[in-house]
């Protein structure tokens, strides 16, 4: 009990402070509750449609982010400051309000909510508050047309950049891929004789022409051991008839084996092939040498047998090495063709090597390409989809309407919430004043701080005349309180500023509305 007389008599000491802060802080409340201008309020809602067509530009964002988008790109600068100057929201008073003060009281009245949920549809409801309805109204249909416009811009604009992208891209990669082909043509026309994919012809052509050579190097060794014995034989007997049994002569017998050779040359090889010309060489020459001897064996009278059989040993031996002359031309021919189909051989494995390469980035490019040419198709429809509308869009379910009755602001809330935090105010300075105060007052102060019980303790006696003056002192405070603060209140309101427009400028610069 005697401790509430104490508290009881600390308030009764400050209620001078407690009665300036909570009575500046009600009246200003009660003022501007009714001093406020009426404020209208217009609402719209926008939801994200899902695309009625699969593929637009525009399914890149989610319905989320799509929004997010609209929603700074419409409260910018220049966007606000132009709505406010087309609509003049803020009436006469606009013309005193810097372009800050403009954009910041645009925000302050702005109000924008996103609703959305897994399987739901994604809305947005805007509000904006004004002095008057059709303000309200027209910000909000000066927004709807932002938006729409920069809806349909971002979505036409982005499958048109999308378009001109891969046409670019299809037109680049197109030229690195005939540079690709180029590059393989010219690479195949200087090494067409050591590509690949005739390795396996070259080697098996190496290998029937090495058995061909072994096959000439006998014939070659036969011929010469053939040679041999004709003239051991012809030393011995005098005679070459048992070597050849044939009827004919020598010239026929070899004119008609070199015709033979030349047959199954042409069967091979074309007329220009020096094998052919060869053979065809020796038939000319044979046929000369039996028409002469032809000639000569009707002209001149029988020779002896020892001359006959001469003539016949060197026609032999002449047309034996006729036959090694051509079988020594023909293994020349085959070693030459032999030695270039191995350097070929030897430098096929580093052509492919190349020729993977090349075709390895030609595949590369290939690939790009074929991507790009189905991107191509796919950003052409987009655009398609996006110029007829086909795809996801905002779209708007409840148009601004103006309205018809001021949604702000609530007087009894304002004045009545301010009186409650002026008396929570003056309260709170009351505490802290007193906790500021570290004297001792009470006898069990003295105990707490110094240690030592007193005896006994004496209050200060005030006289008639001190208590008096004391209460008229603080009677004049009071009055002084609760005449000069509302005084000054409505000094401020009348020669200085609207309290209005003071409550407007504060709740712009904080960005909340009454």
């Amino acid at each position: 009990m005697g401790s509430m007389r104490f508290y009881l008599s600390i308030f009764r000491r400050r209620l001078h402070w407690f009665l300036l802060v909570a009575t500046a802080v009600a009246a200003t409340a009660v003022a501007m509750a009714l001093t406020l201008p009426p404020a209208y309020e217009s609402q719209t809602r926008l939801i994200v449609e899902a695309p009625q067509i699969a593929g637009g530009a525009s399914e890149a964002f989610s319905p989320v982010e799509q929004l997010q988008i609209v929603q700074q790109q419409l409260m910018t600068r220049a966007n606000l400051l132009d709505i406010a100057r087309e609509v003049e929201v803020f009436g006469a008073e606009q013309r005193g309000m810097s372009p800050d003060q403009i954009v910041q009281a645009m925000r302050a009245r702005t109000s924008m909510r996103m609703d959305t949920g897994r399987g739901e549809a994604t809305l947005m409801t805007i509000s904006f508050e004004a002095p008057r309805p059709r303000a309200a109204a027209g910000v909000l249909n000066a927004y709807l047309d932002l938006i729409q416009a920069s809806d349909a811009e971002m979505r036409t604009g982005r499958a048109g950049q999308n378009l001109e992208f891969f046409e670019t891209e299809v037109e680049r990669l197109g030229g690195e891929l005939d540079a690709a082909s180029e590059r393989i043509l010219a690479f195949k026309n200087e090494n067409s004789d050591a590509l690949p994919e005739g390795l396996e012809y070259r080697l098996s052509e190496r290998g029937s022409l090495q058995d061909r050579v072994a096959q000439l190097e006998r014939d070659r060794s036969a011929l010469a051991t053939q040679r041999e014995q004709l003239v051991r034989v012809f030393e011995a007997t005098g005679r070459t008839e048992d070597l050849a049994p044939d009827a004919r002569g020598p010239s026929e017998r070899a004119l008609a084996e070199a015709q033979g050779q030349l047959e199954e040359a042409l069967l091979v090889f074309s007329d220009t092939n020096p094998r052919v010309r060869q053979l065809r060489a020796r038939v000319d020459q044979l046929e000369a040498r039996l028409q002469a001897e032809r000639e000569a064996g009707s002209a001149e009278p029988a020779a002896e047998p020892a001359d006959t059989g001469r003539t016949l040993l060197e026609i032999q031996l002449a047309e034996i090495d006729d036959r090694a002359a051509a079988i020594e031309a023909q293994r020349a021919d085959m070693e030459r063709r032999i030695e270039a189909l191995s350097d070929a051989i030897e430098r096929t494995p580093t052509n492919a090597i190349a020729l993977e390469a090349l075709e390895r980035d030609y595949q590369n490019v290939q690939s790009q390409y074929n991507q790009a040419r189905s991107g191509l198709a796919n950003a052409s429809t987009g655009e398609r989809i996006e110029v007829l509308a086909r795809g996801q869009r905002i779209a708007v379910i409840d148009p601004p309407a103006v309205p018809t009755e001021p949604t702000a602001p609530n007087r009894t809330v304002i004045a009545g919430g301010g009186t409650v935090v002026g008396i929570a105010a003056g309260l709170g300075l009351v505490v802290l004043l007193e906790l500021l105060n570290r004297s001792a007052r009470r006898p069990e102060d003295l105990v707490r701080r110094l240690g030592i019980t007193p005896i006994a303790t004496i209050p200060y006696i005030q006289t008639r005349r001190e208590a008096a003056l004391r209460r008229a002192l603080r009677l004049a405070v009071i009055l002084a309180i609760l005449v000069g603060v509302p005084a000054a209140i409505w000094a401020v309101h009348s020669y200085y500023l609207p309290l209005d427009s003071i409550a407007d400028r504060v709740m712009n610069a904080v960005g909340m509305r009454l």
